[in-house]
């Protein structure tokens, strides 16, 4: 691997006015106490096929890596091979999380530079990466906590993951769940610094606020955040940041930033096409998610109208509805996949609906409140 170029090379801002093209979601690397058994989980309960492998049988010395896939999502799960590693610090202080979001560009050098000559923090500098089957340009900056982003570009590679991956093909292959991409990923962040990331997406990254959020919007009896949507230009990588607001008890931001250590990932957001489906196979399978009350169905049909779907069937598999001026969406929650309650996951179908489900928010964050108080740390 080599470093390319250099910031000289590069164009200007008032070369290039859509500084920052992003093509979606490359992949998502979490580090973990377990690659294997993690992935193994991954297979097993949501559905993700296994595609790729690096470690000790590929030459790798200091981690072992496994690469799953189902739809456009890729997951990387990674462990370390040795102790007093950078990565298994980041677990002794986070536990399971998301170290890396990745980032599929066209140009991975030119997105380096351009994010750091307005500001950003570099974490990789552009770097030639290659194989018998092409070459992957990586680079990356850091992010709010311990998180990065790495841009990747890989038009000139034609293998099965980057190099110095190895297929992997194991006989233990579930079948998916019909999970597709990544809707968007929400990010929380301290005390009064929900805006200072804002301006990161929007002064080094080029995103654009969609929607805000207060804490009269997000809130219950007992605890509140608040939240800002940011998007890209072309709308394929979306990126919440929730901060949390004054309330009469620990909000469930506050209880992630005493778990977590810090800012970082709290919850992936993947579409499917058919969520009665999708959370049928998923409860099946054996993952948990978090119920609302039967009464939020009582005015289901009042508050969003006319829907596709069974009621009842949303009903008894406790899916959320909300709709805004372009049509309705349908969501629902796991409980949290790591010991700590730090990561989940939200399974979304979008029926022209381009919102985050703001009516479903009192619900939501009461059926929150129930697994904090369980957990005694509310």
């Amino acid at each position: 691997m080599e470093a390319i170029e250099t910031l000289e090379d590069q164009p200007t801002a008032s070369e290039q006015a859509d500084f920052l093209p992003l093509n979606g979601t490359d992949y998502i690397e979490l580090y973990v106490g377990n690659a294997r058994q993690a992935a193994h989980y991954y297979q097993t309960a949501f559905g993700f096929q296994p595609i790729a492998h690096a470690g000790l049988a590929t030459g790798l010395k200091d981690r072992e890596s496994y690469v799953l896939k189902q739809g456009k999502i890729r997951i990387v799960l990674t462990s370390p091979l040795h102790s007093d590693t950078d990565i298994g610090r980041h677990i002794d202080r986070h536990g399971d999380g998301v170290r890396v979001v990745a980032l599929w560009v066209n140009d991975a050098a030119r997105a380096f530079y351009e994010t750091v000559r307005r500001g950003a923090t570099p974490f990789i500098e552009p770097t030639y990466e290659h194989d018998e089957h092409g070459y992957v340009v990586r680079s990356g900056i850091c992010t709010y906590g311990d998180t990065v982003h790495v841009f990747v570009e890989r038009e000139a590679y034609d293998g099965v993951f980057l190099p110095g991956y190895a297929p992997w093909t194991p006989d233990y292959q579930p079948t998916d769940v019909g999970l597709k991409y990544i809707d968007h990923m929400v990010g929380n962040v301290g005390w009064h610094e929900m805006n200072i990331w804002m301006n990161f997406y929007h002064d080094v990254m080029g995103f654009q606020q969609l929607v805000s959020f207060d804490d009269k919007d997000i809130s219950t009896e007992y605890t509140a955040l608040m939240s800002k949507v940011m998007s890209n230009g072309n709308g394929r990588v979306k990126f919440p940041i929730n901060e949390p607001a004054e309330g009469k008890k620990k909000s469930q931001i506050e209880e992630y930033l005493d778990f977590y250590g810090g800012p970082g990932v709290q919850h992936i957001a993947v579409a499917t096409d058919h969520i009665v489906e999708t959370v049928l196979a998923l409860r099946d399978r054996g993952v948990e998610f978090l119920s609302v009350p039967e009464t939020y169905y009582d005015q289901l049909a009042e508050r969003v109208g006319a829907i596709d779907e069974s009621i009842d069937q949303l009903r008894q598999l406790g899916i959320l509805v909300d709709r805004d001026d372009e049509g309705y969406l349908l969501q629902i929650f796991t409980k949290p996949v790591c010991p700590r309650p730090t990561l989940f996951f939200e399974i979304i179908q979008r029926k022209g609906a381009r919102s985050f489900g703001k009516g479903n928010f009192k619900a939501l964050f009461e059926a929150i409140e129930r697994e904090q108080a369980l957990r005694g740390t509310l």
